[in-house]
């Protein structure tokens, strides 16, 4: 989509319309927050109307910064965290390299081999990922019938060795933590398709702050701003 037709009939500047989005996604700020930082700025801006941006700008963000995402190794680390959703716990698997860097992520209803399947065919369907030499896993027994599954599809090679080792796990078992402080100041999720739309932004903004865009580097803030910037075509 074009950036014109993306931002058409809003009624805020799309620099504005980012700047918050940006914000939502990589601090740990409610939509109130947002609004209140936003009247110091000297601009009415209901909090709803921040949540429909981000709602509606996440998803894109998170497909825009895709094709400019660093290679992963390929040391695999799996697992999953509990999101709240209309009071109901949900999972959001994640992996990340043996470097920290993110491979994919997937929001499921459900914890079980079928959604584990799903979540390592999407990994493996990702630009930037290899082809996983080892997949570290945690005790959830869901994890080698779903590799099993794709071998014997020869999505993955029957060479791949799948390890049950808790301790290996601590990798993205600390990157759990940058996700779920930005999840917590919202206090749940209203609906499954919102907190998908939004998580889709969290991830994005994580990789980013990683250092997993080609040619920005980690600790540059003003570099990484004008990435985003630059693929909503808004550069100067």
């Amino acid at each position: 989509m074009k950036t014109t037709d993306l931002f058409k009939w809003r009624h805020y500047q799309s620099e504005i319309i980012l700047l918050n989005v940006r914000w939502y996604c990589r601090y740990p700020l409610s939509y109130r927050n947002l609004e209140e930082m936003m009247i110091e700025r000297g601009l009415e801006v209901d909090h709803s109307t921040i949540n429909r941006w981000v709602l509606k700008y996440s998803p894109e963000l998170d497909k825009r910064c895709r094709r400019h995402l660093k290679p992963t190794n390929d040391s695999w680390r799996v697992d999953e965290t509990y999101i709240k959703i209309r009071k109901k716990w949900r999972y959001l698997y994640r992996a990340v390299d043996s470097d920290g860097y993110t491979l994919d992520f997937l929001l499921t209803a459900k914890r079980d081999a079928k959604a584990a399947k799903r979540f390592l065919t999407k990994a493996l369907n990702a630009v930037h990922t290899h082809e996983p030499r080892v997949i570290n896993v945690d005790k959830n027994p869901a994890y080698p019938p779903a590799v099993e599954q794709l071998q014997e599809e020869e999505r993955i090679p029957e060479g791949v060795k799948v390890r049950q080792v808790k301790y290996l796990n601590n990798i993205v078992e600390q990157d759990h933590r940058g996700i779920k402080s930005l999840v917590n100041p919202g206090m749940g999720f209203g609906s499954f398709n919102s907190a998908r739309r939004t998580l889709k932004g969290y991830e994005a903004m994580n990789m980013i702050r990683k250092g997993q865009i080609k040619n920005v580097g980690k600790d540059d803030v003003v570099g990484q701003i004008s990435f985003i910037n630059q693929i909503f075509g808004l550069a100067a």
